[in-house]
């Protein structure tokens, strides 16, 4: 049986399908009869180079055309045609016929979208989502912000009262306290006249007393300042070593926030840096939550074309 069926041709990665006519015990890549034209459906409009003549010729020997031949065939109406032909129309009405068959599909294209227009509205279908879930997310953060601010200007009114409150008490013991100190500075005075005459006698023993003590201070104190020095000397390398390990830990930090996601782009901006950038930097920019199809169809196609 003869079958009219595509045959690829071409490179990796870059077929073109050959519309032949061939024995259908042959293999597909095996010896054919004739070839009837090119179909190229790499590109976006699906380019035929088609010999209408010989495909109606061989459909009138009873060759029988593959599904996808089939649905070529019909696109460019030489399924209608030959149908035309048999049940017996002349060629006359059979060009009338075509002639409106072809205004019929021309309405239907201008109506559906091309493949460019689809992805552009979904572009911008996916923008104004992607714009809407960040203006939600600034509003939460708003509002979680302003929660926080409340509550903080709470504790700062608390904080306030419970000051005054101790200040109060703090007032009442001191006035406490200068009652009793007048108290016991007025017993002292009393117990004062008759101290005066035991401390002048033993005014010149304290005397010498001091005189010795004050050497042992002098002493004390100056042993006292050089371990203070010691430890300041200590305390201070100790502060420089923790404040280098800070700012190294507030680097590490920084490096990591600046890696940036698809997720925090607009989709433009996603797919241009994707086109740009080598595929092994790519890794972990695009995270399992991007839900938008055109930033993955840009990964895959640069996975793909690498």
């Amino acid at each position: 049986m003869l079958r009219i069926r595509l045959q690829r041709r071409g490179r990796k990665k870059r077929p073109i399908h050959h519309i032949v006519v061939a024995d259908n015990r042959k293999p597909r890549d095996g010896r054919i009869i004739e070839d009837l034209g090119r179909f190229d459906n790499v590109t976006p409009k699906n380019q035929l180079d088609l010999n209408r003549e010989r495909a109606l010729h061989w459909l009138k020997q009873g060759a029988q055309p593959t599904d996808t031949v089939r649905s070529i065939f019909k696109d460019e109406g030489i399924m209608y045609e030959m149908h035309l032909i048999r049940w017996g129309k002349s060629e006359e009405e059979i060009e009338e016929a075509l002639a409106e068959w072809r205004e019929r599909r021309e309405e239907k294209e201008k109506e559906v979208p091309t493949r460019k227009e689809r992805q552009q509205a979904l572009l911008e279908a996916e923008e104004k989502e992607f714009q809407k879930q960040l203006k939600k997310k600034a509003e939460e953060a708003a509002k979680e912000k302003a929660k926080q601010e409340a509550l903080a200007s709470e504790e700062d009114d608390d904080d306030d009262e419970e000051e005054e409150e101790a200040a109060a008490e703090a007032e009442e013991e001191a006035e406490v306290a200068e009652e009793e100190d007048q108290q016991e500075v007025e017993a002292k005075e009393e117990s004062a006249d008759e101290e005066v005459k035991e401390e002048e006698t033993e005014e010149v023993e304290a005397e010498a007393q001091e005189e010795e003590s004050d050497d042992e201070s002098a002493e004390e104190e100056a042993e006292a300042k050089e371990g203070d020095t010691e430890e300041e000397e200590v305390e201070a390398s100790d502060d420089e070593e923790e404040e280098d390990e800070d700012t190294e830990d507030t680097t590490d930090e920084e490096e990591e926030s600046e890696a940036e996601v698809s997720t925090d782009m607009l989709a433009k901006e996603a797919i241009e840096h994707i086109e740009n950038t080598p595929l092994d930097e790519l890794e972990g920019f695009v995270p399992e939550d991007e839900d938008r199809v055109t930033v993955q169809r840009a990964l895959d196609d640069k996975k793909e074309n690498s």
